[in-house]
């Protein structure tokens, strides 16, 4: 029987999470798979030490050696320890570090030829000093004009992202900000508070849903949008797998928006919620990332 654990993060206390923790669980018993939770508190990455390169028992203690890990959380570091140890890890450590931070997300987009809105990267200041200046802006409203989206480069459910339609705006947004790496981004009429959320396993799409609000200029279900199941394109399936290949996930949910010439990218989620697709569709995302899994046992060389 194959083993494998399902890494979440130990501080992060919400029944959305742990529903979906169930929800692995329950698919990998149904596919003859042990699947056994583990918090990243439960593996502190340990390294160094006499004996190199550190082993599997001195490292995380008395417990079997699984056969993969779904890593279902965003603490890099130990995705990449996991990865040392030689073990199967989906997404990699690579792929989550590149959807977690906006700015790298659609740098791969961009290097991958992949279409999205016109995108700016704030300039790098320390934490401690801030925008003490904030001439660059000029440059940034010269190129994008208002409204624009500005967009903390980390946050999830459509949390710290914002509309800017003036300068003032712009400006007050920037000072209140809980970070300084934004990206600022082509605000896209055509999709105002509309988008298509599709799912991605391996290569293919498994299913979408189409996300409105009435009120909002985000879709996001969080912020209070709706939802229904969607059939998706052509197009949209092809541009949906050729954005999960670009940040080099195995299975992503990728956002998509609907541009004045076709759809283009708004967001590639490593880890994204999919209790909302299955209610909406009856897709099992859960289930197709375990059979995914299987599958690579006999493709890869584990």
């Amino acid at each position: 029987m194959m083993t494998g654990w399902l890494v979440v993060n130990g501080f992060l206390k919400s029944g959305k999470f742990d529903e979906l923790a169930r929800m692995f669980c329950d698919a990998a018993e149904c596919l003859s798979v042990s699947l056994e939770i583990k918090r990243n508190s439960d593996c502190p990455v340990t390294v160094g030490g006499a004996v190199l390169p550190v082993d599997w028992q001195a490292a995380l203690g008395n417990c079997k050696k699984p056969d993969f890990v779904i890593f279902w959380d965003k603490d890099i570091l130990l995705a990449q320890f996991l990865e040392s140890m030689g073990i199967p890890v989906f997404n990699s450590s690579r792929s989550i570090e590149i959807c977690d931070d906006k700015r790298k997300t659609h740098l791969s987009l961009y290097k991958a030829g992949v279409p999205m809105p016109v995108t700016i990267l704030s300039p790098m200041t320390f934490h401690t000093i801030g925008y003490s200046d904030l001439n660059f802006l000029d440059l940034i409203q010269e190129r994008l004009s208002f409204p624009m989206i500005v967009k903390e480069a980390f946050g999830s459910f459509g949390e710290q992202v914002y509309l800017a339609r003036s300068r003032k705006q712009l400006e007050q947004i920037i000072k209140q900000a809980s970070s300084t790496e934004l990206i600022f981004q082509q605000y896209i009429a055509a999709s105002r508070g509309r988008d298509l959320r599709l799912q991605v396993v391996g290569r293919r799409v498994i299913g979408a849903m189409y996300r409105y609000s009435d009120t909002d200029f985000r879709a996001n279900i969080t912020a209070g949008g709706h939802m229904r199941g969607y059939r998706p394109t052509d197009q949209e399936q092809r541009l949906a797998v050729r954005a999960a290949q670009a940040v080099g996930c195995d299975f992503a949910g990728v956002d998509l928006l609907f541009g004045e010439d076709g759809p283009v990218v708004c967001e590639v989620n490593s880890n994204a919620h999919f209790k909302n697709l299955l209610d909406c569709s009856g897709v099992n995302t859960a289930e197709e990332i375990i059979k995914y899994v299987i599958r690579q046992k006999d493709t890869r060389q584990w």
